[in-house]
């Protein structure tokens, strides 16, 4: 007999985004109810997590554990790959230019996921229902969700299941998708050279090639080429690719040896008209999709959920009321589509035989390469949104609640 079941929050979707909102909100006092199988246990990425990220795992007793399988990003370098007639200088950013040790922590997502999933059990005010909700039925007074046979109800649905996402939908959220002519090759490589924890982006005609620093003289790899060109590299050799990606990077780790365990994923964009509405608040992939350049995805996902947190806390009678979803949308958009346009824009500028985006593209990096005090401006800025404003007119000021890479440490 299928039963009724309330919670004041529901989260869709039992990725790394809604793993991290269900810890979030169980942590600030709401009963949560997460919805969605766990994360397959394949998953060869890694994650490359800001400090302000780490920041939040942190207050969930997590930073030590996940940061330990993971290795420090010092520096992070663009290097153009292209052989186009116009190119670009290289340009390297370093944490210790704006007074921090490291960005962040590049993270095999296994176990990522591995820790995320058991402080989720481990949580009393969590309750995980690990199938996929069925369907909704929203209105304005409470969201009711299909699961396991049984009728969740909820007063805020927090839409955290991905691209497709479901709960979007049931919505009425229009989102606006587009497909790129690219995939991305992911996979892992042991190299004989130190990588001195740089990370290394090269930047060619058919998009980012980013080199990311594991523990030892191991790296993660994002190849980001047509996607002919990505089957073509599923079907080599290790030896063979291993010789491609070596060549790729001019050697500058030495001898290259691919792990096993490619994958490959298809490049889209998608941008929803609103990032929330009737009880449904979108994070992570259900607010945002773009290539992955500059570790954007996960980090703008964690500040989705901080952002949610605190105007759910301000509204704490009704989380999802028209007036909480209306503050979140106006909190959200710059931040999220000013990355995205970003991040899209440096993507086109790879993909054009057009000399004027070559142009802007390569004039763009050299002033971030020869300008100091616009380069510590964007690293600010990539960190925590606003923090380069306020170094330039203020001095270095410390954000409330967004700790620096030092203060996450001890």
């Amino acid at each position: 007999m299928a039963e009724t079941n309330s919670s004041e929050i529901l989260v869709a979707g039992a990725g790394p985004a809604g793993m991290i909102a269900a810890l979030a909100f169980a942590g600030n006092g709401f009963s949560i109810t997460l919805a969605g199988p766990p994360a397959p246990p394949d998953d060869r990425r890694t994650t490359a997590l800001m400090m302000p990220s780490l920041a939040l795992l942190k207050e969930f007793g997590l930073f030590d554990v996940v940061a330990e399988s993971g290795a420090p990003l010092r520096a992070m370098r663009i290097v153009d790959g292209t052989s186009r007639l116009i190119r670009s200088p290289t340009v390297t950013f370093r944490a210790s230019e704006i007074g921090e040790t490291a960005f962040g922590y590049n993270i095999p997502n296994r176990h990522l996921l591995n820790r995320l999933e058991a402080a989720v059990r481990e949580h009393g005010a969590i309750e995980w229902r690990e199938s996929l909700v069925s369907g909704y039925r929203l209105s304005d007074h409470e969201a009711v969700a299909d699961l396991d046979g049984d009728t969740i109800t909820a007063r805020l649905v927090v839409a955290a299941d991905g691209r497709s996402s479901p709960a979007r939908e049931a919505a009425g959220i229009h989102t606006h998708r587009h497909g790129h002519p690219q995939s991305a090759l992911v996979l892992n490589f042991a190299h004989s050279r130190d990588h001195g924890n740089v990370s290394t982006e090269f930047h060619t005609e058919t998009g980012p090639f980013t080199q990311v620093p594991l523990p030892g003289q191991r790296s993660s790899l994002v190849w980001v080429v047509r996607p002919e060109a990505a089957e073509r590299l599923m079907e080599m050799s290790n030896n063979a690719i291993s010789e491609e990606i070596e060549g790729r990077m001019q050697s500058m780790l030495g001898k290259v040896e691919v792990e096993p365990g490619r994958q490959v994923y298809p490049l889209s964009s998608a941008m929803p008209s609103r990032f929330g509405a009737r009880r449904v608040a979108l994070v992570g992939e259900a607010a945002h999709l773009f290539p992955p350049i500059g570790a954007q995805g996960l980090n703008l996902g964690v500040r989705d959920i901080q952002d949610l947190v605190t105007i759910a806390r301000a509204s704490r009678g009704d989380p999802g009321s028209p007036a909480a979803l209306l503050r979140y949308d106006a909190r959200r958009r710059p931040d999220i589509m000013a990355r995205s346009s970003a991040v899209n824009m440096l993507n086109y500028s790879l993909l054009s035989d057009f000399l004027p985006a070559q142009f802007m593209r390569s004039a763009g990096i050299g002033l971030l390469a020869g300008f100091a005090p616009l380069r510590g401006f964007f690293m600010r800025e990539g960190l925590r949104p606003g923090s380069g404003w306020r170094h330039a007119f203020g001095g270095r000021v410390t954000e409330s609640g967004r700790p620096s890479g030092e203060e996450i440490r001890r």
